[in-house]
């Protein structure tokens, strides 16, 4: 990309490796500018998820690019997050490329096709800052994955062919976070440490001033200039998350009154679907790993979406949990099945071209009287509509590949945009699924549904005032711990040109 004078300043956060906080940061940098009156937006050339969100214009991005826009205040769009990665086994993804399906890939096929995708990065985060005053940029993973770096888009490569300034984040909490930045230093190449401005040091625990010593030995080292000691954030766990590491901060908590457990599938996707119930004084939530059988005194059991339906079935059968499952609805207890979850709860799976993986099909639980046929055409819709059972609003969005028919599908869970039945609901009432994220999200609809299961109980909390505090406590967080005009004028550097 040609220098321009012109150019929109912006900066991109890296980090020493996955899950160093990165995502979080750039949500409360873009809260923080937003309050400042600047016109920020996110962005994120590559991003591996199984959490997504629907857009506006048609298209899926990954969930935290969704929370940054939040934070920015905007509406999210395909531009944000160009390329997604959709994990669908442990070698093969399904590529999204600006919003929609290109192909799938195992990592082999996806090293060689990585290096045509810099147009479309490049041709979004043009366009993405065209109407922004400021871009807010993050990595995936580390750039020093000198393995990768070939036909990179994610870090390095995607900042030198754009001339965006970075800063590395590093994690103390994991330990070793002076190596980790001084070693991602070292292992970059002349022209990469260029760009390279500034690093933070994210997550840490205790007195600060402890670290002063780690901070000049990094600066020593590398010449960069140590921008804030982030401590940890505990209002994280009010946020959506995406990695799927933090399902383990599910925990049960003992003494609360409507228990709901969920198996943690192999391939789980779209789990954000359960922040919202977990937000709740009064619900435990708890994520049941392999190998530990789904607790027997739970008042629902919700089969979560996930990006491979028939090798989660395999799975979920391995663990018995099938056999869980009937024993529950037997001592007639409540099933919910969301997306994924939803095809597992019918009679049969069918997969006849491999979308998912290995063609072929599998009987499902048998709870609900449908059957799904995986297909090639991908649902992708922003939804309103009400629970018809109690009228309650929900809104939400559809992101499948199947398509669900069967005779419980004349008994609808919901109504959506105005008069379309979606979901299916058992001739008992005890079996219930949709293909509807986010549905929990919506206030009235999620107190209904907690009702019915302790109906003395008080209406609970707001969910979406909930996130926006979080998003507000975070800004005040890196306000007050980050040099966030130090990072301004990194930013606006590269738009000095």
């Amino acid at each position: 990309m040609a220098p321009n004078s012109a150019r929109v300043p912006a900066l991109m956060l890296q980090g020493t490796g996955s899950d160093v906080g990165k995502s979080l940061l750039c949500a409360g940098l873009c809260r923080a500018y937003r309050r400042r009156g600047i016109a920020v937006a996110p962005f994120k050339p590559q991003n591996m998820s199984n959490n997504a969100a629907v857009t506006a214009d048609g298209g899926e991005i990954g969930r935290a690019q969704a929370l940054q826009a939040r934070a920015a205040g905007l509406a999210p769009t395909t531009d944000m997050n160009p390329v997604l990665l959709k994990p669908a086994s442990d070698v093969g993804a399904q590529v999204v490329v600006q919003g929609k399906v290109m192909r799938n890939a195992d990592a082999r096929a996806y090293h060689i096709l990585k290096p045509t995708l810099m147009a479309p990065v490049l041709e979004s985060f043009e366009r993405l800052s065209a109407g922004a005053e400021l871009i807010v940029a993050e990595g995936a993973g580390s750039p020093a994955e000198v393995n990768l770096r070939e036909g990179d888009i994610a870090n390095m490569g995607f900042a030198l062919a754009a001339e965006v300034p970075v800063v590395l984040v590093g994690d103390i909490d994991r330990g070793g976070v002076i190596a980790a930045i001084t070693g991602t230093h070292a292992l970059l190449e002349e022209r990469e440490r260029t760009l390279l401005k500034a690093y933070i040091v994210n997550k840490f625990r205790g007195d600060v001033s402890l670290f002063a010593g780690g901070a000049e030995t990094i600066t020593a080292r590398t010449g960069l200039a140590c921008l804030g000691i982030v401590p940890f954030f505990d209002g994280a766990r009010h946020l959506p998350q995406e990695d799927a590491m933090s399902l383990d901060a599910h925990e049960s908590a003992a003494g609360r009154a409507i228990k709901i457990a969920v198996p943690r599938l192999s391939r789980i996707a779209n789990f954000d679907d359960l922040d919202p119930l977990a937000a709740e004084d009064d619900v435990t939530v708890e994520i049941v790993p392999a190998g530990k059988a789904l607790p027997g005194d739970v008042d629902v059991i919700l089969l979560p979406g996930t990006k491979a339906t028939l090798a989660d079935l395999a799975h979920l059968r391995a663990q018995g949990w099938d056999i869980d499952i009937a024993a529950h609805v037997r001592r007639g207890g409540a099933v919910i099945g969301l997306c994924g979850g939803y095809q597992m709860l019918g009679r049969t799976v069918h997969d006849p071209d491999g979308i998912e993986g290995k063609a072929g099909e599998a009987a499902g639980l048998g709870l609900l009287d449908v059957e799904t046929v995986i297909g090639r055409a991908k649902t992708l819709a922003e939804v309103t509509g009400v629970e018809i059972a109690t009228a309650a609003p929900v809104a939400g969005f559809e992101m499948h590949m199947g398509e669900t028919t069967g005779p419980d599908r004349a008994r609808p869970w919901l109504k959506l945009d105005g008069d379309r039945d979606e979901g299916a609901v058992s001739a008992d009432g005890l079996v219930r699924g949709s293909y509807l994220h986010g549905i929990f999200a919506a206030d009235a609809f999620r107190h209904a549904f907690l009702a019915r299961f302790r109906p003395d109980r008080e209406a609970g909390l707001d969910f979406g005032p909930r996130v926006a505090a979080a998003l507000d406590a975070l800004a005040d967080h890196l306000e007050t711990h980050l040099d966030l005009e130090a990072l301004l004028e990194i930013a606006r550097a590269r738009g000095s040109g």
